[in-house]
């Protein structure tokens, strides 16, 4: 799976609201505290606003906030926000996919690994980002050397 700048993007900005949290945040705050582009942002907060993640309000005192306490974002919940399901494959979910012969078991990998991805982004939520008091499974796999190592084909 690659992370998009998209997805990392909007991460970033949302720590910047839950840390500031309840109050409202200028632009300008989020993109020149964490060095992101501002129009990409701007976008990037419009479908995070849509979604009901952040509202926003105009004028002078404007800014961005959480829709909602960060405890109840989840990290899944961003990413499909801004960059549509986990794991796709060809533009398809795994469950939609179907294969013959040698193939025919590779479908139930592909929804394993979507499940991976839900078991870690889902259950993880944008305060337990924020602190770093992250669920106790994703810990372990933080904590194992062997997930820090780069893999070769």
């Amino acid at each position: 799976m690659e992370i998009s700048a998209k997805s990392d993007y909007a991460v970033r900005a949302l720590l910047e609201l839950a840390d500031r949290a309840p109050g409202l945040v200028k632009i300008d705050v989020i993109v020149g505290d964490q060095q992101l582009p501002r129009k990409f942002v701007e976008a990037i907060l419009g479908d995070l606003r849509r979604a009901g993640i952040v509202r926003s309000m105009r004028g002078a005192d404007g800014g961005y906030a959480l829709a909602r306490p960060a405890s109840e974002i989840s990290i899944g919940s961003v990413i499909r926000a801004v960059d549509g399901p986990l794991a796709e494959v060809r533009g398809l979910r795994p469950d939609e996919m179907n294969y013959i012969g040698l193939a025919e078991h590779l479908p139930g990998l592909w929804v394993a690994v979507r499940a991976s991805l839900r078991k870690v982004l889902d259950e993880t939520s944008l305060q337990q980002l924020l602190t770093g008091k992250m669920p106790a499974h994703v810990k372990k796999m933080i904590a194992d050397p062997s997930a820090w190592a780069r893999r070769t084909p």
